[in-house]
């Protein structure tokens, strides 16, 4: 019987969320090793079909880096990186474009096999993402894109019509030759263009530490003003830095709130999303905007 009542107690608890996001647009960021795990997999789409059946609007916008870089090796080929970026040629442009056409209709079959209707579309698809060459510090590292657009009219319709977007990072120009994207600047681009409420990235860390040596400094919420002082004082750096001005980029163009999650914990999404205490970082405008759960005891 206990069991039971915590069950419920759940629920309930969960009650005050499903109501203040029912209906709003989230956007997913999904990719590391949350990809590679099939448990950690299927976990997570039963978490965005659970988010779409109880109200809500979730896009996810997925990557796909690691299997990749399996598939050019697989060709004899090694990956090169200039500062987080896939130097990308001909070849391994079309190797991106399979690898992520597979991921991407992957996912979409999981969806649909737990009763929701989704649909995988890539950036070239009503030409929803337009980009221009990206160059690192004046060097030219191929077919990899800088997103200048996002069209939001075929995510809407999608939306409109009851399906869960699954988008793949893959970008035109103006000549419309396809180009390679950083899934993080997709998910930051695609959440700032449909006005979402909620941009959820799922990672291999469990959020924004000020000493990532210690587990106990794991920031909850994070403000931009706090998030500028940390880079500025050098606290943030590798792969969390690009990652970090991101989520303060889609905070700044109106995205309500950014969440840095670990995707390698199971149902990660459900327990920021709906119970209060939650996990991971939150990166918000200002503290006027803190729910009560993540105000001090005195404020509540």
């Amino acid at each position: 019987m206990d069991q039971i009542l915590m069950k419920a107690q759940t629920l309930i608890e969960a009650l005050p969320y499903i109501q203040k996001f029912n209906n709003k647009k989230v956007v997913v960021k999904y990719g590391g090793s949350a990809m590679l795990d099939e448990n950690l997999q299927l976990n997570v789409i039963k978490d965005v079909a659970l988010l779409k059946l109880v109200g809500m609007q979730p896009i996810i916008v997925h990557g796909g880096g690691k299997e990749i870089t399996k598939w050019v090796s697989l060709l004899g080929h090694e990956s090169t990186f200039v500062e987080g970026l896939r130097v990308t040629d001909e070849e391994t442009m079309e190797v991106a474009e399979m690898v992520l056409g597979k991921v991407n209709k992957n996912l979409v079959q999981m969806l649909e096999k737990l009763g929701v209707k989704a649909v995988g579309i890539s950036g070239k698809d009503g030409s929803t993402i337009k980009v221009e060459k990206k160059y690192v510090n004046g060097k030219d590292i191929g077919f990899v894109g800088n997103i200048t657009e996002v069209k939001a009219d075929l995510i809407n319709t999608l939306i409109d019509n009851n399906f869960i977007p699954v988008i793949a990072p893959i970008g035109l120009d103006e000549e419309y030759h396809a180009y390679n994207i950083n899934a993080d600047d997709a998910a930051c681009a695609v959440a700032t263009a449909i006005g979402a409420e909620k941009l959820a990235f799922l990672t291999d860390i469990e959020g924004v530490y000020t000493d990532p040596s210690d587990k106990s400094t794991l920031i909850s919420v994070l403000t931009l003003e706090k998030a500028d002082e940390l880079m500025q004082k050098g606290f943030i750096g590798g792969g969390m830095l690009p990652k970090l001005k991101n989520c303060i980029d889609a905070v700044k163009e109106g995205v309500s709130r950014v969440h840095i999650l670990d995707g390698r914990m199971e149902h990660c999404l459900l327990l920021e999303f709906f119970t209060n205490r939650g996990i991971g970082t939150a990166i918000i405008n200002n503290e006027s905007i803190l729910y009560d759960n993540e105000k001090a005891p005195e404020e509540s």
